[in-house]
């Protein structure tokens, strides 16, 4: 039987919501073991002058517990 646990991260990326993503998994692949899967909760964006300048997502990352 497995037991998870589920973490909540924002990611950013000056590109996309879908890079922004891809960041968060990234950085918690360095620290987390076991990642299985990520829930995108949020998108939101920082605008300057107009322009989107910073997209960023909020995701649930889950992960198995170890023994």
């Amino acid at each position: 039987m497995a037991v998870a646990r589920v973490t909540k991260i924002i990611g950013s990326s000056a590109r996309s919501w879908q890079d922004a993503a891809n960041e968060a998994i990234k950085r918690a692949n360095k620290t987390l073991r076991n990642v299985t899967g990520i829930h995108l909760l949020e998108q939101k964006a920082h605008v300057e002058k107009g322009k989107i300048t910073e997209y960023r997502a909020t995701v649930e990352v889950t992960f198995i517990l170890e023994d």
